[in-house]
């Protein structure tokens, strides 16, 4: 019974050791946090109109003017894809297609729809600019990213 004890506390003592070693080793996460520019992945989430897609869009724009090497996806459901149907203006007359497409071709950003919304909504494919893309769910598509592909989120 007491050398199964004196084992038991050796292969505790063992574990905690190299514990301690992996958090006082510099890792890839401590390499990345050095600077603002680096190969972050994000994932912006847009399901509450025009406003919050305004404000999202300018917080990309700025997210990319310090760090243009995010790869950054935008994924949209509910009311979040009405800035992607064609004709959309914002507050200020600018057509959400070109603030789009500009960052799309300039900065690498995907923008997608969900498929659920749009059979809710009874909207199809046709009435979006060519700009986006399509996913089946777009909580779905979020919680993939986050999870498996480790992006961050955020919300505006």
């Amino acid at each position: 019974m007491r050398i199964a004890s004196l084992r038991a506390a050796a292969a505790l003592s063992l574990a905690f050791v190299a514990f301690a070693a992996a958090l006082a080793a510099p890792g890839k996460a401590a390499a990345q946090a050095d600077g603002p520019v680096g190969p972050d992945q994000v994932v912006y989430h847009f399901s509450a109109g025009l406003e919050q897609a305004s404000d999202g869009l300018r917080n990309i724009r700025n997210h990319l003017e310090v760090n243009p090497k995010a790869k950054i996806v935008v994924v949209a459901h509910a009311r979040g894809v009405d800035f992607l149907m064609k004709g959309q203006k914002d507050a200020s007359g600018n057509r959400y297609q070109d603030i789009v497409e500009s960052l799309k071709n300039e900065g690498g950003v995907s923008f997608q729809i969900c498929e659920i919304t749009l059979r809710n909504r009874k909207l199809k494919h046709e009435q979006f600019i060519e700009e986006a893309g399509y996913v089946p769910s777009g909580v779905a598509e979020i919680t993939r990213l986050q999870f498996r592909e480790h992006y961050a989120y955020l919300k505006p």
